[in-house]
């Protein structure tokens, strides 16, 4: 048995299940053995340090997998933009079948892929953006909740409200993506109306993930509680690993009058990038949602995909099917 729904028809993979893009993680190792497991595996953009290196990743990934597989495009909000057209070209003409945008204003991006008949799917944290991304003719929208790594807005508005009210109000396919880490997850979001799910956090604790062991056997350790939030003086609020380094900028922006520049040291990229290379789960802030509550494994991609499909097959013929009388 399969789920069949309009994502894994939209797409042509087997699973409605999608690996989020994520800074430092989404490469071809990771990308290739999702995509090999019947879901689809996202490599991301800005990862590469150039459009030609990205180029270069994707043809890596093409030898690691014949299955669709996509590119993450995220527009940041900074004073020194990265050359996003050109990343944008690459993406046109090495034939990637599908998009995964996030960020401000991705409009003429969205029409340069459309005229490429590339899939788009528009990451969202409010129902708002998603209704905007639905106007600007994405073909489906990924919708994260407050449990989400990463950003997940200012509105603090959890995943279980967020389908409910996409499914009121959406005519285009949506996701579901912030807190699913297992069958249970994929069929609830189901339930909901989603087409599909979204994982980031999930697929990090996977084996072919590319980052330190040490990093992965953290997240096994730890719970739903290891995790906060960062930036919210500045409205760019962002979940991040409990460790003494986000403890310490938590405090810091408790200071009345609180400046970027007062916690910059603590939160740099450089430092973040480190922690995965190294397993030194405290030299820097890294990314990571609550969904680390349900992590209690390093799995395979394959091994992740296939149990939970094989959940949440039986949660619905088993259990749901046999509720109704």
């Amino acid at each position: 048995m399969v789920l069949v729904t309009k994502l894994t028809k939209l797409l042509n993979i087997k699973h409605p299940i999608i690996q989020g893009g994520m800074q430092h993680i989404g490469k071809a190792e990771l990308a290739s053995a999702v995509s090999n497991s019947g879901a689809l595996g996202i490599l991301t953009a800005l990862t590469q340090p150039t459009p030609e290196a990205l180029r270069q990743e994707i043809k890596r990934c093409r030898e690691m997998t014949a299955k669709p597989f996509g590119v993450n495009l995220t527009f940041l909000p900074t004073i020194q933009p990265p050359p996003y057209r050109e990343y944008a070209n690459v993406i046109i003409e090495e034939g990637v079948q599908v998009v995964e945008t996030a960020g401000n204003n991705p409009g003429e991006y969205i029409k340069m892929f459309k005229e490429a008949n590339i899939k788009i799917i528009h990451k969202c944290v409010a129902i708002r953006h998603a209704l905007t991304a639905q106007r600007l003719g994405v073909d489906a929208v990924s919708i994260d909740g407050f449990e989400c790594a990463g950003h997940p807005g200012e509105d603090d508005i959890t995943l279980f409200i967020l389908l409910a009210k996409c499914a009121r109000q959406l005519e285009i396919p949506f996701i579901a993506s912030g807190g699913i880490g297992d069958g249970r997850g994929l069929a609830a979001a189901l339930a909901l109306g989603a087409e599909g799910v979204n994982m980031g956090t999930r697929f990090m604790c996977t084996s072919e993930a590319p980052l330190h062991k040490a990093i992965k056997q953290k997240m096994v350790e730890s719970d739903e509680r290891s995790t906060t939030l960062v930036y919210r003086p500045f409205r760019n609020t962002a979940r991040i690993f409990k460790n003494q380094v986000a403890i310490k900028v938590n405090t810091l922006e408790k200071r009345e009058g609180v400046k970027f520049d007062d916690i910059a040291e603590f939160v740099s990229g450089i430092r973040g990038k480190e922690v995965f290379k190294t397993g030194d789960s405290e030299f820097g802030v890294w990314t990571a949602g609550q969904v680390l509550g349900l992590i209690d494994d390093i799995p395979t991609c394959d091994q992740l995909v296939k149990r939970m499909v094989k959940e949440a097959e039986f949660i619905i013929k088993e259990r749901l099917d046999k509720i109704v009388k």
